[in-house]
């Protein structure tokens, strides 16, 4: 049984979360708080497996509790946000900063008719989020950059999921403000937050995230996030195409579709990596990128937060290097000047 904590100021919100996740099987409420200090006090009481957390509440806000669990009591916590704001979406994600796992939208009403659906999503990401990793402990060892040689990369393609907003800040902030490389990014993200989170990532790394536009080039000095609902297709002249498509691995966009969907003149050029996330998305994908000749990578288990994505990388042998965050990032700002040859790559048995 997963024993959840819910946390909202709203007496009819904490209600229907409590009918929601109280009647879901498999699930127990186990209390319930209406604002943060009240969240802090009963996070270190009673030690839920998960808590659903507000962000706007009296006395002490969702942000200052979210820190206080995780440096008190760490705990797996799930935002459950209800407002479609432009500026409260974009604020949601210090809340990922400060160490809240995902993002999830507030269930409709139950007499919405979009009702059962919702409340699903907010069952669902609940128990996903069960099976997590309470503490992320990112290793303190540095790897120091192999010397670079050989031919020059074009592209950079990067996937994904649970735990990926703060792994792509650690590793955007390695990139200089002149990087050459264009970089496409698949993030799975709950519907409604991929414009929010753009402006977070560039805000929180110093380095510009906007999100991909159909027909756009693709250009060094950004990072672009495909949207939502979209799957991408990356062109031999660097031009980035938005398909309906159908999610793969239940995903829209995936990490799968993006790497296949690189223009086979692209492939040798192109530096592929896979992060933290459940799954298996975009796994087979990044195999099939290094027997095309790409330079592909792999987020380090010690560093992720689920290590499903990048796991199975490491099963099928498709990662070339196993490295974390910001030795990722260290790696990709030195591809334009200084190539890797496929000669100096370790193999996975080389690896620590």
């Amino acid at each position: 049984m997963i024993r959840v904590l819910v946390v909202d100021d709203s007496n009819s919100v904490r209600a229907l979360l409590m009918h929601i996740l109280g009647t879901a099987p498999g699930l127990a409420v186990v209390g319930c708080a209406a604002d943060g200090e009240e969240a802090v006090k009963l996070a270190r009481e009673l030690q839920p497996d998960v808590i659903t957390m507000d962000l706007h509440m009296p006395r002490m806000d969702g942000f200052e509790a979210i820190r206080r669990i995780m440096r008190e009591c760490p705990t797996r916590i799930v935002v459950v946000s209800g407002s479609d704001d432009r500026a409260e979406v974009d604020a949601s994600f210090r809340a990922i900063e400060a160490g809240a796992l995902v993002l999830v939208r507030r269930p409709l009403g139950i007499g919405n008719p979009a009702h059962a659906d919702s409340a699903r999503d907010l069952v669902r990401t609940v128990k996903a989020m069960a099976e997590v990793r309470v503490v992320r402990r990112w290793s303190d060892a540095r790897r120091a950059a192999r010397p670079l040689q050989g031919a020059p990369r074009r592209l950079v393609a990067v996937g994904a999921s649970t735990g990926g907003p703060t792994v792509l800040r650690d590793i955007l902030a390695e990139l200089p403000a002149d990087y050459p490389l264009p970089v496409v990014i698949v993030q799975h993200l709950a519907p409604g937050f991929m414009d929010g989170l753009a402006t977070w990532l560039g805000e929180a790394s110093g380095y510009p995230v906007e999100v991909l536009k159909d027909g756009a080039p693709l250009v060094g000095g950004r990072a672009c996030l495909v949207p939502e609902g979209w799957q991408a297709t990356l062109g031999p002249g660097l031009v980035g195409r938005l398909v309906l498509a159908p999610p793969e691995h239940g995903m829209c966009p995936s990490v799968s579709h993006l790497f296949r969907a690189i223009d086979p003149e692209l492939r040798p050029a192109t530096a592929a990596v896979l992060l933290t996330g459940m799954g298996k998305d975009g796994a087979a994908e990044l195999k099939l990128l290094r027997e095309h000749g790409a330079l592909t990578i792999a987020q380090d288990r010690a560093s992720a937060v689920v290590y499903g994505m990048p796991g199975e990388a490491l099963r099928l042998d498709a990662a070339m290097l196993v490295l974390e965050p910001a030795e990722i990032g260290k790696v990709l700002a030195r591809l334009p000047a200084e190539p890797f040859p496929s000669s100096v790559f370790p193999t996975l048995g080389d690896l620590p």
